[in-house]
């Protein structure tokens, strides 16, 4: 199964049936004054604080204010990179929602922040499919990591977003094979979306109503999104596969839109 409805309650929330080979996703959830801890392994994570302010201990690493926003809709993200082979305890000053990528990893470096001024911020899209970028890991940042990519998108409401619907599922070309996972907010309890997820060889072309706290998978397959109107929405994309240099293509029937309105 590829969509995923995630529990709210406080705890730490796995993704139970991945169909993903390589991306993990842990979701995070403490009350003030509440911790966290765990070992990274053989994995890479990358801590996003979603809302609220923590404490994150890296074996001898301290951060020690991570996370000022309210909601994911009001400031860029706060991030730690959390390398493999360590183990990281997270202390909530406020109520905390954080989540947590991952990907194998076998690079030896050593954990370091993301502040929000080193996030890059810019609009991709025109008209109706205009969407606002928060890329956080990405490349070339300077920033180590061994297979994750990721960063932050959020929606206007009524709009269309990762559109034209595009793949990177294999090398070919100017596509190189990245698995995907998005993790979707929205402004609005009440708010929604539709998510697209198919892929015409495989023979699946699945719809998804996309509410508050759900979550796509993507191994393959074209995928794109649209937002209901009445509230914005918010995705964490992050990817993994054959390196962190990220190439695509676009759904054949949907490449006359790029001449007519320009650079996407």
């Amino acid at each position: 199964m590829h969509f995923h409805a995630l529990p709210l309650h406080t705890g730490l929330h796995t993704l139970t049936t991945p169909t993903c080979d390589l991306l993990q996703f842990h979701f995070l959830k403490l009350q003030q004054g509440e911790e966290h801890t765990f070992s990274t392994q053989s994995r890479e994570f990358l801590l996003v604080m979603l809302c609220g302010t923590a404490q994150v201990q890296v074996n001898e690493h301290t951060f020690k204010e991570i996370g000022n926003r309210p909601d994911v809709f009001s400031g860029l993200p706060h991030s730690v990179y959390l390398p493999c082979q360590h183990t990281v305890t997270i202390t909530a000053h406020t109520d905390i929602e954080v989540a947590l990528p991952s990907a194998p990893s076998d690079l030896d470096t050593s954990p370091y922040e993301i502040r929000p001024e080193q996030v890059r911020t810019g609009t991709w899209g025109r008209l109706n499919f205009t969407r606002h970028y928060r890329e956080i890991l990405v490349e070339p940042n300077g920033m180590p990591a061994c297979k994750l990519i990721a960063g932050e998108t959020v929606t206007p409401s009524g709009n269309w977003s990762t559109f034209p619907a595009h793949k990177h599922e294999i090398n070919l070309g100017n596509e190189v094979h990245h698995e995907e996972i998005y993790y979707f907010r929205n402004s609005s309890p009440d708010g929604w979306g539709v998510v697209r997820h198919y892929s015409p060889e495989r023979h699946h072309d699945d719809l998804h109503v996309v509410k508050d706290h759900t979550l796509l998978e993507m191994p393959h397959g074209y995928h794109t999104y649209v937002a209901a109107p009445g509230s914005q929405s918010y995705y964490l994309w992050f990817l993994a596969g054959d390196g962190r240099k990220q190439g695509t293509t676009l759904e054949p029937t949907a490449e006359w839109i790029t001449r007519h309105t320009g650079d996407l």
